[in-house]
């Protein structure tokens, strides 16, 4: 289940795309069979994983081309291990609200796309998200260890890309049935297994359906719904051609692996090109 939508995003065959706050992959794997060169960057190890030893299953069932570099990096958004510049394109799909300060994380994107690049930037939508805080305080932070910190409104959103050096473009909403399902679950318990309330598990049996078989019915009826129920805002931004980023300390992504001195305080880099990525850890 994609949020970006590639083709607003121009992804193109050969381009070096961050997919950072990758996940368990699912627009590494949508770039990957794109043709792109694909830096999948997470905090949580056990997510990378999950992509390294999918990523050979899928190259095996012929999905994307073997000799594609993709490489596996543990990095913190605010702090990028890589050099000034290194990206064409940057995802930062449902990371922001997570992130206590945003605007770093911003400063770091920008800094990391060359001139010219383009940012998608996905954060849950101001309506659907405030009715989720409303029902049930477990479902966000601090109660959620961890999970969101503060609800964007669009305005917000656009005006701190403008503040940390972007030029916003383009923006959509997106996944509008999903804001019923996450309404539902704030109801009944966020935290109980989707399994004990008939409810929850019937409606995500219907997610899972609409995600594998795409049926036109609910295509249309999320189509129609989007603009006012979208449980994701998209925004596309762009790095000024004339944009000069500040010179970072940290190491570039091919570079060798830093003295415990020169990497930036508590972080952990993972580094590995392979067309079937080995997460590394390096002390």
């Amino acid at each position: 289940m994609l949020t970006v939508d590639y083709d607003r995003f121009g992804l193109r065959a050969e381009d070096r795309l961050l997919d950072l706050g990758c996940g368990f992959g699912r627009h590494t794997y949508e770039a990957l069979v794109r043709g792109a060169d694909v830096v999948s960057c997470d905090m949580a190890l056990a997510e990378l994983e999950s992509i390294r030893n999918t990523a050979p299953l899928l190259i095996d069932d012929g999905l994307f081309d073997a000799q594609l570099s993709h490489t596996l990096v543990q990095g913190d958004g605010t702090t990028l291990p890589f050099a000034d510049g290194s990206f064409d394109k940057v995802i930062a799909s449902e990371v922001l609200e997570h992130v206590v300060d945003d605007d770093a994380a911003l400063r770091e994107l920008l800094r990391v796309l060359k001139p010219g690049g383009v940012l998608a930037v996905t954060v849950p939508a101001w309506l659907p998200e405030k009715i989720c805080w409303k029902i049930s305080s477990d479902y966000h932070a601090p109660a959620a260890v961890g999970g969101h910190v503060r609800i964007y409104t669009e305005k917000e959103i656009r005006q701190k890309l403008r503040d940390a050096g972007f030029n916003p473009t383009v923006s959509h909403r997106t996944h509008a049935l999903h804001s019923p399902y996450w309404w539902l679950r704030c109801a009944v318990g966020v935290n109980n297994e989707i399994e004990d309330n008939f409810s929850v598990r019937t409606y995500h049996k219907l997610l899972e359906w609409d995600i594998v078989k795409t049926p036109w019915l609910t295509r249309a009826a999320e189509r129609i719904l989007n603009p006012i129920l979208g449980k994701s805002l998209v925004v596309y931004a762009t790095v000024p051609v004339s944009n000069t980023a500040p010179v970072s300390n940290t190491a570039p992504i091919n570079a060798e692996v830093p003295s415990a001195a020169e990497k930036p305080a508590a972080e952990e880099l993972l580094v590995h090109h392979s067309s079937t990525p080995e997460v590394v850890r390096a002390t």
